[in-house]
């Protein structure tokens, strides 16, 4: 009897709105803690795996060796790799696609990579509007590193892995 008298009060006063406006109000008068995100970023750890990137050697020539190791070790068969022979004897590739759309960004085509070709950069903020937007071909891979080498470059000299 008691107990239903109390519940019947508790319901008539409103005690659970009161108690979660309470915490309401506590929140409200608390410092934020949102990020802005196109103005503010967080810091971001070196070894952050996002969009891919070819590098090359400081004399301009393509790093890709035509391996494919970073094909064969690729889980998810993301990356696609042709080539040729040259004139010299070295082997360079013709194709190298890499679709984002079914890599799961593990980095083990980086770590396969003897020639230390294919990199994942820093860069988590890209998109695609149509179906082969995120179909990402040598010229393109090749511009992302050539536009961000100096962050890549940084990352490598300061990451433990590498030395």
């Amino acid at each position: 009897m008691f107990k239903q008298i109390k519940n019947f009060l508790s319901s008539f006063m409103l005690i659970e709105l009161i108690k979660g406006m309470a915490i309401t109000g506590r929140y409200f008068f608390a410092r934020k803690i949102t990020i802005q995100y196109p103005e503010e970023r967080t810091p971001m750890s070196p070894r952050f795996r996002g969009l891919h990137a070819l590098r090359r050697y400081p004399n301009g020539e393509e790093r890709c060796i035509a391996c494919k190791l970073c094909e064969a070790v690729c889980p998810a068969m993301a990356i696609t790799i042709e080539s040729e022979q040259r004139e010299d004897g070295t082997r360079r590739t013709t194709q190298y696609d890499i679709d984002l759309t079914k890599c799961i960004f593990c980095g083990l085509c980086e770590e396969s990579c003897p020639v230390d070709s294919i990199v994942e950069t820093r860069i988590f903020d890209y998109h695609g509007e149509k179906q082969g937007d995120l179909l990402y071909t040598k010229a393109m891979l090749l511009a992302v590193g050539d536009k961000h080498e100096k962050q890549i470059a940084a990352d490598r000299a300061t990451d433990a892995r590498y030395r």
